[in-house]
């Protein structure tokens, strides 16, 4: 018994060591073996910072810094589609939802025209290829280069996105789904604006279409010719 009592004595002598009495106030930083969150490597706003030379927390953006989802001038129109943030409304435009159902087709919000609709596709494409393809990959086959690491995309029957029908997976599905994520896929609502997720879904139809596209059409056939590497000229 004295053993149990000269054991318990050495942890308590130990617990008090280390965390101290509460309500002691002392000089020295506190050893914390569970830190909490008010101790974090972070710069609070406002506050004196001496890393730098003038001792100014608060600095400008670096060179070059683009906000996100806007043109690198911070124009918020792309071809005269407008911009309206990262989201927030209830409509369709901000939801992907007509009460309770998904909706389809391109939101009137985007104001789209014969003139700006080729500007949203080329969006699309530079964003999908961006934050889609590495796991979707380049044409929506679900055959990313994430695939090769073990990432287990190829499993998810719906990761082949080029071979969804609308009347299966409507667009207002495919907008939450990028909103919010789905299953390994991690939601991209603060990544991606509004406006660049339909223009996700725009391309995405592109490429549906593409797939279905015969090779005997004179503009595919122009299409593969353009593709095709020039061969060297022999003299």
């Amino acid at each position: 018994m004295r053993y149990f009592f000269l054991a318990y004595a050495i942890i308590a002598v130990l617990v008090v060591g280390i965390f101290g009495f509460r309500g002691d106030k002392f000089l020295r930083s506190p050893i914390r073996i569970f830190p909490d969150m008010r101790e974090q490597d972070k710069l609070k706003a406002q506050q004196p910072d001496r890393f730098f030379a003038n001792g100014q927390g608060a600095r400008q953006p670096v060179a070059g810094t683009q906000p996100r989802g806007f043109a690198a001038d911070g124009a918020r129109e792309l071809g005269g589609i407008p911009e309206y943030e990262f989201g927030g409304g209830t409509g369709y435009y901000d939801t992907g939802h007509i009460g309770d159902y998904f909706g389809n087709g391109m939101p009137e919000e985007l104001k789209l025209t014969g003139n700006n609709a080729g500007e949203l596709l080329r969006r699309g494409k530079e964003r999908f290829e961006i934050s889609c393809s590495p796991c979707h990959g380049k044409s929506g086959d679900g055959q990313g280069f994430t695939s090769k690491f073990g990432v287990p995309v190829t499993a998810n029957p719906y990761a082949n996105l080029a071979g969804l029908t609308q009347d299966v997976y409507p667009d207002g599905h495919l907008f939450e789904t990028i909103t919010k994520g789905k299953g390994n896929m991690s939601g991209y609502a603060s990544n991606i604006s509004v406006r660049d997720r339909w223009a996700i879904i725009a391309y995405l139809h592109a490429l549906q279409t593409a797939r279905k596209a015969p090779l005997e059409d004179p503009a595919v056939k122009s299409a593969l010719e353009a593709s095709r590497p020039q061969s060297a000229s022999t003299k």
